[in-house]
């Protein structure tokens, strides 16, 4: 370079280079540094790759140096660390191949132009030579992320397309990663290499951090390993490669866990499958991804409207709605009363508009419905009429039938509170056969309390659909807090450790926000009962379970089967407990039909072996806390 500071140790110094005033000669300098440092050998380059490291992430759409010749430097620089390992070793060169990969995915994530430049630049091949597996799984995970932004665009998915491996590289990625980093660096502490552990910490970590972290980039590693195949699964052409059963039938578990709850995951990629004629045969034709599209719909986490979107794709088609029906309708009826669900308006329409269209449809012959499919979409069409005919009642006439309800609904308490759970539930049925349909709060606490009856009587899956309801009803959706713990317990007893997982905070973040009186006079507002949960779904959902236990590096304890490798603690909890859902809908909490009373109660239910275990008497003690 031609100028650097009288006291840097390194000539042609990037960081000196950047100090330039003459904006002229800065570019200058910068060009040839970018030309010049590939070939160059001298102790010290990883300095200022970190550099151009954090200003990628910082200013991902600052053009300066993609004009400059970033690109052909970093591919450069990831050929030269696969093809010279005695480099490669020297000093801290090791990190090299890891920030150019990083470097390429910060600088095309948003800008189609730059992504061009990219591929002009010759970066594709090297990075798939580290999505092959050429360095380590870290490496991997950087690829696959830059290779999922190139192929994001329509002008540089061929040339990604282009290299065949990378659809297969991608889905074996995608399936395997878990167990990849969990046998390459989680399960042996001291086998974890350097640079594995100053990359995944910065150096500010020790071994708890580290095993966090890596869960966190596992995650990572399957979520973007589906985007890219997710990239080709709008070209019909490469359905075949994706729409392979042993594949299929895994994605609806590949969620991204609590460490990666942004991505869509498995059911992003799902529903773009659905979404083609060609994807919608295999799905359908897996027993197991209908079973798990039916739970992630009636779920509340994100991505409910993309599993409600797969359901009706696979209806509405000829093709596959006989295969889908039957197993479909329990979930979408549940659904069916449901307004808004974040930016998608009327979806409890659509559902029955194409449940209606089903009935109807020429195409889809009545007799291919079951008996019990045709009752259930029957009665959701004609609560859709029995509201159109409620609209035309006098105010006077809707207020009789609303103390009708009320009056049958304390019958209802009155037997619970006395131990006749059945005859309890019985009246609520009673009560929201009377009960107006616009009186939605009213509707949701009787769901919600033949809910609780169901569950006292060893029905989790009729507790479930009520508490959908309940849930679907209220204002704003998925908020109503008893049931949300209703159905954890729910999915508990099926033992659904995710969708309980999910329920329970969210159950958790209700109760920290409520204004009910009895909750703010606690000191902690979490019930322990509902901690305790959380704490043993958290096990039982955990990211690395099934690598755990085919690799032998867990402990199992317990009727549940608690599952953490070394250094678990109950700081996991924390993390948990803390998740931002919003502050809507406070105050349900205190609706007539629950006080919290008999919470010892509640705390002993999970104290027991086994929830089928419970005595019948207890359970009616218990049930007195909710109605």
């Amino acid at each position: 370079m031609d100028k650097t500071s009288s006291d840097c140790p390194y000539p042609g110094c990037f960081f000196c280079v950047m100090k330039e005033a003459n904006p002229s000669k800065r570019r200058t300098s910068i060009l040839k540094f970018f030309g010049e440092l590939p070939s160059q050998d001298d102790d010290g380059q990883v300095l200022p790759i970190s550099g151009l490291w954090n200003t990628a992430m910082a200013h991902p759409n600052d053009p300066e140096f993609v004009e400059l010749g970033i690109f052909e430097c970093m591919a450069a620089l990831i050929w030269k660390g696969l093809k010279n390992r005695r480099w490669l070793s020297h000093d801290q060169n090791i990190y090299i191949p890891y920030y150019a990969a990083h470097i390429i995915g910060s600088y095309t994530m948003n800008m189609e132009e730059f992504a061009e430049s990219a591929v002009h630049a010759g970066v594709i091949p090297p990075i798939v030579e580290l999505l092959r597996g050429r360095l380590t799984w870290v490496e991997q995970r950087v690829a696959v992320r830059a290779l999922g932004h190139l192929a994001t665009y329509p002008s540089t998915f061929p040339a990604v397309a282009s290299h065949g491996e990378v659809l297969e590289l991608s889905i074996q990625l995608a399936m395997g990663s878990l167990e990849i980093v969990y046998s390459h660096f989680y399960q042996y502490v001291d086998r974890r290499l350097s640079y594995h552990c100053d990359l995944l910490t910065r150096g500010m970590g020790g071994v708890e951090m580290e095993s966090r972290k890596a869960e966190e980039w596992a995650s990572q590693l399957q979520c973007w390993s589906l985007q890219l195949i997710n990239c080709f699964a709008f070209k019909s052409e490469f359905l075949s490669i994706i729409c392979k059963p042993e594949f299929l039938i895994k994605l609806p578990g590949m969620w991204g866990g609590l460490v990666n709850e942004n991505s869509p995951a498995g059911i992003g990629l799902l529903r773009t499958i659905c979404h083609h004629k060609l994807g919608r045969g295999p799905v359908a034709s897996c027993p197991g991804v209908i079973e798990a599209l039916c739970n992630i719909a009636r779920s509340s986490d994100d991505w409910q409207y993309m599993a409600i979107d797969c359901l009706l794709w696979l209806i509405q088609d000829p093709n596959t709605c006989y295969k889908v029906i039957d197993k479909a309708v329990p979930a979408l009826t549940d659904l069916a009363e449901i307004s808004t669900l974040g930016d998608h308006k009327k979806l409890g329409d659509s559902i029955i508009n194409v449940l209606q269209d089903c009935m109807q449809s020429q195409g889809t012959s009545r007799n291919s419905l079951s008996s019990r499919t045709k009752e259930q979409i029957d009665e959701m069409i004609n609560s859709r009429q029995r509201l159109k005919w409620e609209k035309n009642l006098l105010k006077e006439d809707l207020h009789i039938k609303q103390a009708a309800a009320l009056v049958v609904k304390l019958e209802g308490n009155s037997l619970f509170s006395s131990g006749n759970i059945s005859g309890a539930a019985t009246k609520y049925s009673e009560a929201l056969a009377l009960c107006p349909m616009r009186s939605k709060k009213e509707r949701v606490v009787l769901y919600s309390n033949r809910a609780q009856c169901y569950l006292l009587l060893q029905q989790p899956l009729a507790a479930i659909s009520d508490a959908t309801r309940a849930l679907c009803l209220h204002n704003p959706p998925n908020r109503h807090a008893k049931s949300l713990w209703r159905r954890a317990q729910a999915y508990d007893m099926l033992g659904l450790a995710k969708e309980s997982l999910l329920d329970a905070i969210l159950f958790i973040n209700e109760c920290s926000q409520s204004n009910d009186p009895e909750l703010s006079m606690r000191q902690n507002k979490v019930p322990d009962y509902a901690e305790r949960l959380v704490k043993k779904q958290m096990r039982s959902a955990w990211l690395f379970r099934e690598a755990a236990i085919k690799h032998g590096g867990v402990h199992c304890e317990g009727e549940a089967g608690d599952i953490y490798g070394q250094d678990a603690d109950d700081s996991e909890w924390e993390t948990a407990s803390e998740s931002d859902i919003g502050n809507d809908g406070q105050g349900d909490i205190g609706d007539e039909d629950t006080e919290w009373k008999n919470e010892d109660e509640m705390k002993n239910k999970y104290e027991k072996p086994s929830i089928k275990e419970v005595k019948h008497g207890y359970d009616v003690q218990l049930a007195e806390d909710d109605t």
